[in-house]
């Protein structure tokens, strides 16, 4: 096949599968005597795994995952997916924390496990499962405010802050801009809990779909490893 049969079958664009091809995510295409690229089953089954593994695992880990195919090195390949897996569970097992907390909000106290008052940026970082990094980043934009130790100046954060950091999480899964964030937490703290249950619904189906496919993703790994 040439490069506008395959793009065609495939319903791409002939210059997405040159980019596959520039990224070393496919074997080596031959070319005919005139230049043009010629495409055979090999190439068609790499491609069609490529398109199916995009919408559960995005281009990111495609680019780790296929040069990894191309060289045989199918078992570290899968371990990369298996961990792509992993990070899914845990953000869905942080949504339904959150939307444990907006549940409690009427309760002065985390859930009885989180029994400390203050907690610092590393252990608010776990315990919502978000990079320090991000945290800093949400108290910059004022999503947060955490005190600081007297002495040493260190971010401490209360049990509201942890319950805002998780919800923060969750629901910028959901609607991606700040500006929303801020509308729901702004709800929050006048016991508006709607908006905020929807963006963590929102975002458990987004982490439910994309469990989907990914399983449709491996299920094609799986039919470019037989073949």
């Amino acid at each position: 096949m040439n490069g506008i049969e395959i793009a065609r079958k495939l319903n791409v664009s002939t210059s997405a599968l040159r980019h596959y091809e520039a990224w070393g995510l496919v074997p080596e295409v031959e070319r005919a005597a005139n230049g043009y690229r010629i495409y055979g089953k090999k190439h068609e089954a790499y491609f069609q795994c490529i398109r199916a593994l995009l919408p559960g695992f995005g281009m990111g880990l495609v680019r780790q995952v296929m040069p990894l195919v191309v060289k045989g090195e199918k078992l570290e390949a899968l371990w990369i997916v298996n961990k792509a897996q992993v990070d899914l569970r845990a953000e869905r097992d942080t949504a339904l924390r959150a939307m444990e907390l907006m549940e409690r909000l009427g309760e002065a106290e985390l859930p009885p496990h989180l029994d400390k008052n203050a907690f610092t940026i590393g252990e608010a970082a776990k315990l919502a499962n978000v990079s320090a990094s991000a945290i800093r980043y949400w108290e910059k934009e004022g999503l947060i405010e955490p005190e600081r130790h007297g002495e040493s100046g260190f971010r401490l954060y209360t049990q509201s802050d942890i319950r805002s950091i998780l919800i923060i999480r969750t629901v910028q899964r959901a609607a991606y801009s700040l500006d929303i964030v801020r509308e729901v937490l702004s709800g929050l703290r006048r016991h508006h809990v709607a908006q905020a249950k929807e963006m963590a619904r929102q975002s458990l189906q987004y982490i439910d779909q994309a469990l989907i496919e990914q399983v449709k993703g491996i299920a094609s790994l799986q039919n470019l490893f037989d073949f």
